[in-house]
């Protein structure tokens, strides 16, 4: 196969190895590719990797040699699924692979949130306890987490580590999901918003994107939390409703916001997120640890190798 991986930067900055694709072919890596270089750079492949870039319908149609698209994440919404499928064209994804690191990097917001380490830090290193009066300060509230309620939107199996990984810190776990039928013996406890977002100390969002969550936490969303709760987002940025949002931050509704995603990637710099108080953001690394990169690509290798055998797995799109 002619193998081209189209923005292969963010998964493999270098640390890591294209090689295992050469037993399939000729394999060319870009870093980056803008949209407008689609179909120049695929021209002739049969096989094409990609994590954000843009593949439409018009570039599907303009590339008669594709047969694969591999996407080097869980989300595919950046593929025409429909066009692949009406070309026969075999889209696979990377389900599962970041659990651990996106439950981790959620309860990095809640513990610096409840910890402020980062503050603290800063505080000393300018300086301030060295002029302090007293052995220990605080800058702001600190907070113990045993005892506090945690609100879960979306309990897929990110969901479920989080909620697990807050009943070790003595947290009560409340869960909103779709379908709790389908966790009868579930540790937690089932509840409409309605009923859980008032009780919440910590609402953390691990819903996928669909109509039914898209900018789901707006203004009455909102409205319904408890009064000083801390927001995290680790799932997708256009699950929130940006402005809505920073103006809960900026009038004490919210007492804080952690999130990983925004509406937009790279933001704009209007984004109102980045002016409001209290906000924690890291630009979408949840996903990037090591580990994490390395556990990608081998599940990639396990998909293309599937493919080339002609069963191929982890396929998101309807086929002929």
């Amino acid at each position: 196969m002619n193998i081209v991986i189209l923005d292969g930067f963010a998964a493999n900055p270098g640390d890591l190895s294209w090689d295992f694709l050469n037993a399939y072919g000729e394999v060319t890596v870009y870093d980056r590719t803008p949209e407008a270089l689609v179909v120049e750079r695929a021209a002739g492949a049969e096989a094409v990797v990609l994590n954000k870039t843009v593949l439409s319908r018009a570039s599907i149609e303009a590339l008669p040699d594709l047969r694969f698209v591999a996407v080097l994440a869980t989300g595919f919404n950046v593929v025409d699924i429909a066009a692949c499928s009406e070309r026969g064209i075999v889209v696979s994804n990377i389900p599962s692979y970041s659990v651990s690191a996106v439950a981790q990097q959620t309860f990095a917001f809640i513990l610096e949130f409840a910890n402020r380490i980062g503050l603290h830090t800063g505080s000393v290193l300018a300086g301030d306890w060295v002029k302090s009066p007293d052995f220990s300060y605080q800058k702001a509230p600190l907070t113990e987490l045993e005892g506090k309620t945690l609100g879960v939107v979306g309990y897929g199996r990110i969901g479920a580590r989080v909620a697990a990984i807050a009943a070790a810190f003595g947290m009560r776990v409340l869960c909103n999901t779709a379908h709790p039928e389908k966790y009868p013996s579930a540790p937690v406890t089932f509840l409409p918003l309605d009923e859980m977002l008032p009780q919440c100390d910590v609402v953390s969002l691990h819903a996928p994107l669909t109509p039914q969550t898209d900018r789901m936490v707006n203004a009455d969303f909102i409205a319904r939390m408890k009064k000083g709760a801390f927001l995290v987002n680790t799932a997708r940025g256009q699950e929130l409703d940006e402005a809505a949002v920073a103006g809960a931050l900026k009038n004490g509704k919210l007492a804080g916001l952690g999130a990983d995603v925004l509406s937009s990637e790279p933001p704009a710099a209007d984004n109102p997120l980045l002016s409001a108080p209290n906000v924690f953001l890291t630009p979408h690394i949840a996903w990037a640890a090591f580990e994490t990169r390395k556990r990608l690509l081998s599940i990639l290798a396990k998909n293309v190798a599937a493919f080339a055998a002609g069963s191929p797995v982890n396929v998101v799109n309807p086929l002929p």
